[in-house]
């Protein structure tokens, strides 16, 4: 058995925390652990983790995981069934013991967090219902948009310069928003994207270079790149899509005077994600954009991705729920945290194979 040190920080874990040992039996758990059981620290400690729960996840693996990279690991959804309660939809994380080798602190997240990345994976019935509208309102915002683009081209034919670069502007956004307006017509498409080996920097590159010639005009916008990041899998489009949203909402949160966006890429093999089948899903590859204005209103932090829900006054709320579907269906993760003066949007993605097809459906 093992003696907690600081025992009243082990204690004041607010999420049921484990210590698993070398053979996967347990060692230690929190107060918050016990009552996640219902049973006491006594009954529980030397039992076998895989005895007292039941956890539709491969454990195993990624204990042994774990113990072996000596670094953290994330599975960010796993039904867990304590004792003889019913199973409850769980996060779990687990870290290698410095001081002790071969055993690993397992904390589990339930329920609230678990319900929250929930609400993300699904939209309600009555959101499709609104989404239904937006289709149909796309496909009547595209007509005119046609005609827009065909006039800039027949203005282009007379005209040099910086004129000419206008219209090539025009022609160009005016296609970039007819795209984007056939992924709200197609949002509640369940088809996969069109996925081939991408460099990260090039898609990021593509939107910068976007948003600074148009909303992000007045923004600092910062590179901050891991230069040795290998491809991820995806579809090119509708990665710099969710790049621009993104962009757009930073811009446009920190207001006339502009900001500051840092795009920063780092590799973090510690988060994986649950298969239907129970493997785990690693994605490593990590993108965030970081802007410094005033932070996601409390209120709405916590369904920010749920479809037409929106900070600005006069915001559709579609851009981040059209982020987080495309995401999901390339297989990723989409998370924010926000504070007064930092928001910061991490993408996790996963690496692309290494014979990729040329184009995969």
């Amino acid at each position: 058995m093992i003696t907690i040190e600081a025992n009243a920080l082990w204690s004041s874990i607010p999420v049921p925390a484990l210590v698993i040992g070398p053979l996967g039996q347990i060692e230690a758990i929190n107060s918050a652990a016990e009552s996640f059981l219902n049973a006491s620290s006594k009954s529980i400690v030397g039992q076998m983790l895989n005895d007292r729960l039941s956890i539709d996840t491969q454990m195993d693996d990624a204990l042994s995981r774990v113990r072996l990279q000596l670094a953290p690991l994330f599975i960010l959804q796993a039904d867990i069934t304590p004792g003889d309660r019913p199973p409850q939809q769980c996060s779990l994380q687990l870290a290698p013991l410095q001081d002790l080798p071969g055993h690993v602190l397992l904390l589990i997240s339930p329920r609230d967090i678990a319900d929250r990345m929930g609400r993300a994976l699904q939209v309600s019935s009555a959101a499709k219902s609104a989404i239904g509208m937006a289709e149909m309102l796309a496909h009547e915002i595209k007509n005119p948009l046609a005609g827009i683009s065909g006039a800039a081209q027949l203005l282009a034919m007379g005209l040099s310069g910086q004129d000419l670069e206008l219209t090539d502007l025009i022609v160009e956004e005016t296609k970039r928003i007819v795209k984007l307006l056939e992924q709200v017509e197609q949002f509640g498409n369940l088809r996969p994207p069109t996925r081939r080996a991408v460099n990260l920097h090039d898609a990021l590159d593509r939107a910068r270079r976007s948003a600074l010639v148009g909303f992000g005009a007045k923004m600092n916008i910062i590179e901050d790149y891991d230069p040795s990041l290998p491809s991820t899998f995806a579809d090119p489009d509708q990665l710099v899509q969710v790049f621009l949203n993104l962009l757009k909402n930073a811009s446009e949160a920190a207001g006339p005077k502009g900001g500051t966006i840092r795009l920063h890429t780092f590799y973090d093999h510690s988060l994986r994600r649950r298969r239907k089948d129970g493997s785990g899903a690693p994605l490593p590859l990590q993108v965030q954009i970081i802007d410094d204005g005033p932070g996601i209103p409390p209120a709405i932090a916590e369904d920010i991705f749920e479809p037409f829900v929106s900070g600005r006054e006069n915001g559709t709320g579609l851009g981040l729920a059209l982020v987080s579907k495309i995401i999901l269906d390339h297989e990723g993760w989409i998370s924010v945290e926000s504070a007064p003066g930092r928001t910061s949007f991490r993408i996790s993605l996963p690496l692309a194979p290494k014979d990729p097809p040329q184009e995969i459906r």
